[in-house]
């Protein structure tokens, strides 16, 4: 493992670029590549790096590079925001920009399968199935070097954002991302959030044996720490890097420790009420939802307290028709109300099911009243009607009503960039 990191300062072009030089020196011989990235969602130095990639694979007589967008689920972007992602100019020229479909069969390959003994130890008997490893089959293929780029921030999913994430579920089907959500949702999120070792870690890891096994290709892992700034300025703090699967859990490793030291922030007393002012890039609540996760550690939130996700750019909770309409259709609610819904809805998403418990939180619900209670409320601040938040079970502000300076007191808090940073109780 190669790295380079100034957690209280900031990296420069020369010392990327030296990293860069180290970690590929052995590869003279690489005509075709591919290179997997995140998607808009996650803000990082990805448009620094990859043009400082591209000029050393060209200084060793690339011929062909290729890019693949991790989204998972998330909408597809155009040519123009994967060219912005990857800071690409008229001298840098990739072959293909390719969106994961993770909903084409045709795209993908099944390369083996999680036991379900397994998955049932990880979730301490809640899921009791197998899980099958597919994956975008453009790794298969016949490419020389495989480049994989990916943020490293805490995660309500995996622990930590990063690392073989970005195969398992980045570019997975939508069966192993809809299980891998609801799995990490039968674990809890304060058991995963800002744990590099976990369970939802460990099935990522599982899966991602399996196709480690299909690539043919050795594959590089590039690993980004950073801090954002106003004027959304990226101040890359870490770069962390390994070779293949061994090499990949170490660069996640390093890359997580350096996180814990810049994205969690601990409070001196309990919230009664937080702002997250999501940035442009979350432009649906399926991905703004991370303004309600990084709140939920245990004690940060006083009980009543409540949760604004602000983002007035938001018109929708998923920009797929089908997404948003299940998520209008189960509404927001804790687990043990969305338990009861799967059992007669036993083929309802389980991705979006796991989304609406992860915004709304855990919950007690009474079956027999139908009655459910929370510890916090969730309200939107969003372009999405008060009438449909309602309805949704979730609280409404109309946008134009929140003013910075009536959060700048004590137990409240306004938060820029919002989802960026996990908060904990200091005591």
């Amino acid at each position: 493992m190669l790295s380079v990191e100034d957690i209280k300062g900031e990296l420069t072009d020369i010392q990327l670029e030296e990293l860069v030089s180290k970690i590929l020196k052995d590869f003279n011989h690489v005509k075709k590549v591919l290179l997997i990235h995140p998607d808009y969602s996650r803000v990082d130095f990805t448009d620094r790096l990859v043009p400082i990639i591209y000029r050393e694979l060209k200084n060793k007589q690339m011929t062909q590079i290729d890019s693949l967008n991790a989204g998972g689920t998330h909408r597809k972007m155009s040519e123009q925001e994967i060219k912005d992602k990857l800071g690409l100019r008229d001298e840098i020229v990739f072959d293909h920009l390719y969106n994961h479909q993770f909903d084409q069969p045709d795209k993908l390959v099944t390369v083996g399968e999680i036991s379900s003994s397994f998955v049932s130890e990880q979730t301490n008997n809640e899921l009791n199935q197998s899980i099958p490893v597919v994956v975008n089959k453009l790794i298969t293929e016949d490419y020389d070097l495989i480049i994989t780029l990916t943020g490293t921030s805490p995660h309500e999913s995996a622990g930590y954002a990063g690392g073989l994430k970005i195969f398992f579920p980045g570019i997975s089907g939508p069966g192993v991302i809809d299980l891998l959500h609801w799995a990490a949702i039968l674990v809890g999120i304060p058991k995963i959030i800002g744990s590099v070792d976990n369970p939802a870690r460990r099935v990522i890891n599982e899966g991602s044996s399996y196709i480690f096994q299909a690539i043919q290709a050795p594959v590089i892992s590039f690993n980004m720490v950073f801090e954002e700034a106003d004027q959304n300025k990226i101040i890359p703090k870490g770069l962390y890097t390994g070779i293949n699967f061994d090499g990949f859990l170490k660069a996640y490793q390093a890359a997580a420790e350096a996180s814990s030291q810049i994205h969690i922030i601990y409070l001196e007393e309990p919230l009664e009420k937080a702002v997250q002012v999501m940035d442009l890039c979350y432009d649906e609540v399926w991905t703004a939802g991370k303004g309600s996760y990084k709140l939920q550690f245990p004690g940060v939130m006083v009980k009543g307290g409540e949760i604004i996700i602000y983002a007035p750019h938001i018109e929708f909770f998923h920009s797929q028709r089908q997404m948003d309409q299940g998520m209008k259709d189960l509404g927001y609610h804790g687990k043990e109300y969305v338990h009861e819904y799967l059992k007669n809805h036993p083929d309802f998403s389980r991705s979006v099911a796991a989304h609406v418990i992860n915004v709304r939180g855990l919950g007690k619900y009474n079956p027999k009243t139908d009655e459910e209670n929370f510890d916090f409320k969730v309200t939107l601040a969003t372009g999405i009607p008060e009438g449909i938040c309602h309805d949704v079970g979730l609280g409404y502000r109309d946008p134009s009503s929140i003013h910075k300076e009536d959060y700048m007191k004590p137990k409240r808090l306004w938060i820029e960039h919002g989802g960026k940073y996990l908060y904990k109780l200091k005591n």
